[in-house]
């Protein structure tokens, strides 16, 4: 059988009441040449009994169901090893395609330009309803950049500038390694790491897909425990002293302060015990030192985050529209 020249993973857990919508958003598409892998981590609900009713109707569904549960990433890597296709494309159960056309522009730069190893575009954010609250994007104008300065500035703004995995396209030979395991909430930024390494980013400024927020999602559960600050650690641990990122003494103190005062915060909203804090924090600013520096550090942050803000919004790695 001749593989599909995508494959489009939707790896899910209690998601019944969002199903139909992502998969409706999925067999909409223009293009047709896909395959459409759904694969259920022992959900409770009537995930079942949905996606059986789609992949009667429709051959190239392929459903399965996990027994037992797996977790969060080996499901997702379980869908890497089962895809056939040559791109690789996640739809998370509570996500949209919102274009009918999201397959086929996230799939032309990777077919045209070898040196692409990642794709990515804006999102629409949506709530419970489906209701649009906003358009999330990175960039104002659509974006190549190299993939090593793209790691770069999302480690010196400590954010995912890249966006979640519904929102990205993918070679399957550059993901082989699957996802790391040991990370539990910025999972997906860890292998776009990964990713970049191998070459470069588009990033596409038109909204394809929406990323829903809700109670339930995964990120909810995990901002409840440090796994955010456990990441980033884990993160800086695994990519701060890649060569390719040359930071220089300052910026490696901004970027250490910055996580620093994220604890901090953590402390404040009695998320995490102050002896924890104080622990986490030493490990990369002397404690005193960050508390002395901690007003005027207060002041400058504001204007950081506006310079970094501008010095990505109009870089010169812009592409013209």
């Amino acid at each position: 059988m001749t593989p599909p020249k995508v494959s489009v993973c939707i790896p899910t857990y209690n998601y019944a009441r969002f199903l139909p919508e992502a998969i409706e958003s999925i067999l909409n598409q223009n293009f047709t040449d896909f395959e459409l892998l759904i694969i259920d981590d022992c959900s409770s609900d009537n995930t079942a009994e949905v996606v059986c009713a789609y992949a009667a109707k429709d051959r190239r569904i392929s459903f399965s169901v996990n027994s037992p549960n797996i977790g969060m990433v080996n499901n997702w890597n379980l869908c890497l090893r089962r895809a056939r296709g040559e791109y690789i494309k996640f739809v998370f159960g509570d996500d949209v395609l919102i274009s009918k056309d999201a397959l086929l522009k996230m799939m032309e730069p990777l077919m045209r330009d070898k040196s692409i190893s990642l794709v990515a575009s804006a999102r629409k954010i949506i709530d419970e309803q489906s209701n649009i609250s906003r358009t999330r994007s990175s960039f104002w104008r659509p974006t190549l950049i190299a993939g090593d300065e793209a790691i770069r500035r999302c480690v010196f703004e400590q954010k995912n500038l890249i966006g979640e995995p519904t929102v990205v396209m993918f070679r399957k030979k550059d993901c082989a390694r699957g996802f790391n395991a040991r990370y539990r909430q910025i999972v997906d930024l860890e292998m776009w790491y990964h990713l970049l390494e191998k070459g470069r980013l588009i990033y596409l400024t038109e909204p394809l897909c929406a990323f829903r927020c809700h109670p339930d999602q995964q990120s909810e559960h995990n901002s409840k425990s440090n796994a955010t600050l456990d990441d980033m650690a884990l993160i800086f641990d695994d990519y701060l002293a890649r060569p390719y990122l040359h930071f220089g003494w300052l910026a490696r103190r901004i970027i250490a302060y910055d996580f620093c005062y994220f604890v901090w915060k953590h402390y404040r909203k009695n998320t995490m015990s102050k002896e924890e804090a104080v622990s986490r924090i030493n490990r990369w600013v002397r404690f005193q030192k960050f508390i002395l520096l901690l007003p005027l550090y207060k002041l400058v942050r504001p204007f950081l985050k506006l310079v970094r803000h501008i010095a990505r919004k109009i870089g010169h790695n812009e592409m013209p529209a």
